[in-house]
């Protein structure tokens, strides 16, 4: 396999593997997603109070004996060089990790690659970035995980993203993200046992809007919003700080009526994260008796997170009947190699 590194890893070399499974969880964002925009933390300072999901991309990474790269995503892909792939994520990650071919690359996700506002496009370059690593024989933490995957998704290909799902899909489990001035960026686990992950847990519910997502152009209305100063981040912020401490104290209606205002605030952030559609299943949810929601990720469509009791649940799918419910658990870790030989 040809690679070569660009930079030095803190770590002994170990006898490289020839094949290597990654799994990466996706993510829900509750509070604060919009303030990880380089465009206003850098300013301002920002934080996200976030969480990893029993969801999960799986990424195979093997070496090729005859030097060319094969990937298999939504298409496959075999090619003699690493700059004739068209997945910019997995060519712009190879480059990264320093590999020109002999190197195939295989993913699978539990939902669909784009447009589920789940993080999933972040959690494939953590996933494949891990595994790379592994098989190369230089396995990096998550630290390293998640600012190289940055560099991919922003510096790079220059997605109109924030930051913080490389963070949480690397270092795993209810973390407050803290996005400082001076671009340190500050991962602090709640460190919930698995019994309050469970109870808090139980009260949140997740639906498909069945609507596809414009994500990318949402996305950069809220990054030039971010630049203008927008008001609304500076109460998201505001909500994120309030909201750890309800989760901390294990206030948990709290934190799900909490949610609600969180909505109303980042429906400002730009003209498209929600319509009429989405105004019409959310409302009909809290009618039914949930306290609080949110469309994940950039918004426009997804899915649809919501804060309800058990009690009242059975109200609110029948409410939201016309729409796949997605179950899910709290995950407590972030991504891991779970084979290589």
């Amino acid at each position: 396999m040809s690679a070569t590194h660009a930079y030095a890893i803190p770590t002994t070399r170990r006898e490289s593997a020839s094949v290597v499974v990654s799994r990466t969880p996706l993510r829900i964002s509750f509070f604060g997603g919009g303030t990880d925009f380089r465009e206003f933390y850098l300013r301002e300072g920002g934080c996200v109070l976030s969480t990893t999901i029993d969801k999960f991309v799986h990424v195979t990474v093997r070496s090729r004996v005859d030097g060319r790269i094969r990937v298999q995503h939504t298409r496959t892909e075999l090619v003699e060089h690493v700059d004739e792939l068209r997945h910019d994520l997995i060519r712009e990650s190879l480059r990264r990790a320093g590999i020109t071919g002999g190197v195939e690359v295989a993913t699978s996700g539990d939902v669909p690659a784009t447009g589920s506002g789940l993080g999933s496009s972040s959690a494939v370059i953590i996933g494949l970035l891990n595994g790379l690593y592994t098989l190369l024989g230089t396995p990096a933490d998550p630290e390293m995980l998640a600012r190289h995957a940055c560099e991919v998704e922003v510096d790079v290909l220059g997605r109109p993203i924030g930051v913080q799902d490389q963070y949480i899909a690397s270092y795993g489990g209810q973390c407050f993200l803290r996005f400082n001035v001076d671009g340190r960026i500050d991962v602090e686990p709640l460190g919930l046992t698995p019994e309050q992950r469970l109870r808090f847990g139980r009260n949140l519910m997740l639906f498909s809007t069945r609507l596809e997502r414009e994500g990318e152009a949402i996305l950069r209305e809220q990054a030039r919003n971010a630049v203008a100063g927008c008001s609304a981040l500076r109460e998201l912020k505001h909500l994120a700080e309030e909201a750890r401490g309800h989760l901390l104290a294990e206030r948990f209606d709290d934190f799900g009526r909490l949610l609600h205002w969180g909505w109303e605030f980042k429906k400002r952030l730009a003209s498209r994260i929600s319509n009429a559609t989405i105004d019409r299943i959310y409302e009909a949810a809290r009618s039914a008796g949930a306290f609080g929601g949110k469309v994940c990720g950039a918004g426009g469509g997804g899915y649809l997170l919501l804060y309800c009791p058990p009690e009242r649940q059975d109200r609110v799918r029948e409410a939201l009947r016309l729409l796949p419910e997605f179950p899910f658990g709290l995950e407590a870790e972030g991504t891991r190699v779970i084979h290589q030989a």
